[in-house]
């Protein structure tokens, strides 16, 4: 198989069968219990920037971009990534995620963040958050919450709860709402 074989496209819901069996195969049934899933109940990943890498007309890997938002800052929180055991160590998890970064400019986002390993990502444009500057909702190791800024000064609007962006949106909804109400009674 050659890097010609394999075709990048836009995510559909045709492929959503065959990313949850690489996403089980590559993470088991404990992924359920990571930050960034908590941060996925919120709301669904954005399909319209998320990515698959097809061979033969089978999908070999897949990568998603979820929008969050923390403080006054919003921003895409890459994952999951996974690449099937067959094709791994060739380069497709890298493309993947280089389609994302620009996938992400073109929509005018200003940060990508994920909980990733340092020496595989770093290497494509990502840093370590600066610790205590965000706050994810479980756990997570302060060395492997990272950011690709897209935007100079889009990291530093990103502060306290990350939150998945609805829910961000129908809190700020619901508090406008309260605040009409108020304002109608006043």
């Amino acid at each position: 198989m050659s890097h010609h074989d394999i075709a990048y496209l836009p995510e559909t819901p045709a492929h959503d069968a065959e990313i949850e069996l690489i996403n089980e195969e590559a993470f088991g049934p404990g992924r359920f219990a990571k930050a960034a899933y908590k941060i996925r109940e919120g709301g669904g990943h954005d399909r319209a920037l998320s990515h698959v890498a097809v061979v033969d007309g089978q999908v070999i890997a897949s990568v998603r971009l979820t929008p969050i938002a923390a403080g006054e800052g919003e921003a895409l929180l890459l994952g999951p990534l996974a690449v099937r055991p067959a094709f791994k160590n060739m380069g497709i998890g890298r493309k993947l995620v280089a389609i994302a970064l620009e996938t992400a400019r073109e929509a005018g986002a200003g940060v990508v963040l994920l909980v990733g390993d340092q020496p595989y990502y770093g290497p494509l444009g990502f840093e370590i958050v600066p610790h205590g500057q965000i706050r994810m909702p479980r756990p997570v190791d302060a060395r492997r919450l990272l950011a690709a800024e897209l935007v100079p000064g889009a990291l530093a609007k990103l502060q306290g709860d990350v939150l998945h962006a609805s829910l961000v949106k129908r809190r700020e909804s619901a508090l406008a709402a309260v605040r009409v109400k108020k304002a109608q009674r006043g």
